[in-house]
C-alpha cells in the first residue's frame, strides 16, 4: 500500500470487475489502500480478481436485472457502510453490420452498457457525499465511424453525454463525474464477443498500424487513469473525457 495514499479507506464500487480493465483497476485501488467491491456476472472470475488482495470483496450480479442496482448498493453498504467512488466499467460488445443487428443483442448491449449504469448510479447517489466521484469507462469512439459496432459505439458515446450532464447536475453536491475513454486495450473483450484467436490477432494488427504509438494499451495503463481521476487531488477535474488511446484520436 502507498504510505500516504489519499485513497486509503475510501470505498470503491466497480462493475465489470471480473476481467481486464475492471480487474486491474480493482487491484490498483486496493494497492492504494481503498476498500473495493467488485461486481460481475461470474463469481469465479470475481474470486480470481480478489485472490491475494484482502481489500477486495466480491458480489456476483447481472447489472441488467431490474433489482440488481438495489442489490449491489446494499452489498456495498453491508460490506463497508458507504460508497465514495463508483466506477461504471461493465460493458459487452456484439459486433454486427447494420443489416445484421438483431433486437436481442442490441437490447443486451443497451442494458449492460447504458441502462444499467444509469440506474446503478441513481441508486448509489444518495450514499455519495461531498468529495465523491463517478468514473464512467467509455471508449474512443466519438469522432470516427466504427463499422460493425453501431450499438456498442452508440452506448459509449451516450455514456460520455451522461458524464457531461451528471457533472453539471451533481457539482452543487460536490460530486465529480469523469469519463475515462480507453483506446484499444489488451483484454478478453473480443474473445468474449465470439471472435476466434486468429480474428483477435488480425484486429490487433490492424489497430497497431493505426495507433501512433504502434501498440495496444495494457490494462494497467488504463486503470492508472481511472484510479487517479478518482483521487481527491483531481478535485478540479469534472465533466470531461480523458482519452487514453496512444494518439489514435489525434491521428485522424
Amino acid at each position: 500500500m502507498e504510505a500516504t495514499s489519499t485513497l486509503h479507506g475510501r470505498v470503491v464500487l466497480i462493475t465489470g470487475g471480473g476481467t481486464g480493465i475492471g480487474r486491474t483497476t480493482a487491484r490498483q485501488f486496493a494497492a492504494a489502500g481503498a476498500e473495493v467491491l467488485v461486481v460481475g456476472r461470474t463469481a469465479e472470475r470475481l474470486r480470481e480478481t480478489a485472490d491475494g488482495h484482502p481489500g477486495i470483496r466480491t458480489f456476483a450480479a447481472d447489472l441488467t436485472a431490474p433489482d440488481a442496482p438495489d442489490a449491489i448498493v446494499a452489498a456495498a453498504l453491508d460490506a463497508f457502510g458507504r460508497v465514495d467512488v463508483l466506477v461504471n466499467n461493465a460493458a459487452i460488445i456484439r459486433p454486427a453490420l447494420l443489416e445484421e443487428i438483431d433486437r436481442t443483442t442490441a437490447d443486451e448491449q443497451l442494458a449492460t452498457n447504458l441502462v444499467g449504469p444509469i440506474f446503478l448510479t441513481q441508486r448509489v447517489l444518495p450514499h455519495l457525499k461531498e468529495g465523491g466521484a463517478i468514473v464512467n469507462v467509455t471508449s474512443n469512439t466519438p469522432n470516427r465511424g466504427w463499422p460493425h459496432n453501431s450499438v456498442y459505439g452508440a452506448t459509449k458515446v451516450a455514456l460520455d453525454f451522461l458524464t457531461h450532464t451528471w457533472a453539471v447536475e451533481l457539482a452543487p453536491r460536490g460530486i465529480r463525474v469523469v469519463s475515462v475513454a480507453p483506446g484499444v486495450t489488451e483484454t478478453p473483450v473480443l474473445a468474449h464477443a465470439g471472435f476466434s484467436e486468429e480474428q483477435v490477432a488480425e484486429r490487433g494488427k490492424e489497430f497497431r498500424e493505426r495507433i501512433p504509438l504502434k501498440r495496444i494499451a495494457r490494462p494497467e495503463e488504463i486503470a492508472w487513469w481511472i484510479v487517479n481521476v478518482a483521487r481527491p487531488e483531481a478535485g478540479y477535474l469534472n465533466g470531461t473525457v480523458v482519452r487514453v488511446d496512444g494518439g489514435l484520436a489525434a491521428s485522424g
